[in-house]
């Protein structure tokens, strides 16, 4: 069975910091992509971030650039997600999400966790 589980997130003030985790199960981790996506109460989900786990190649859409980092642990079958220099706008619960390719891209996912909610106050 596939598993993906989030954890991390919580309350922060603006210009603060977190990291998400996503600990993977059920498929083969090293031939895959993670990816962040996230949702915003009244908003479209949005792909955050991915990294594919064979050659850690990475994605970041445009407004998190500079400010998050994806990096992955093969070993813990986990991808992290640093959120550096928080906005409010980044106020969302956010969704860990795997697919069975190495291409990092934020389209296609086949697996997707249950989230985790990211607020960040002003």
């Amino acid at each position: 069975e596939v598993q993906l589980v989030e954890s991390g997130g919580g309350l922060v003030q603006a210009g603060g910091s977190l990291r998400l985790s996503c600990a993977a199960s059920g498929f083969t981790f090293e031939d895959s992509t993670i990816g962040w996506f996230r949702q915003a109460p009244g908003k479209e989900r949005e792909g955050v971030s991915c990294i594919s786990t064979s050659d850690s190649t990475t994605y970041y859409t445009d407004s998190v650039k500079g400010r998050f980092t994806i990096s992955r642990d093969n070993a813990k079958n986990t991808v992290y997600l640093q959120m550096n220099s928080l906005k409010p706008e980044d106020t969302a619960v956010y969704y860990c999400a795997a697919k069975r390719s190495p291409i990092a891209s934020i389209d296609q996912y086949d697996y997707w966790g249950q989230g985790t909610q990211v607020t960040v106050s002003s």
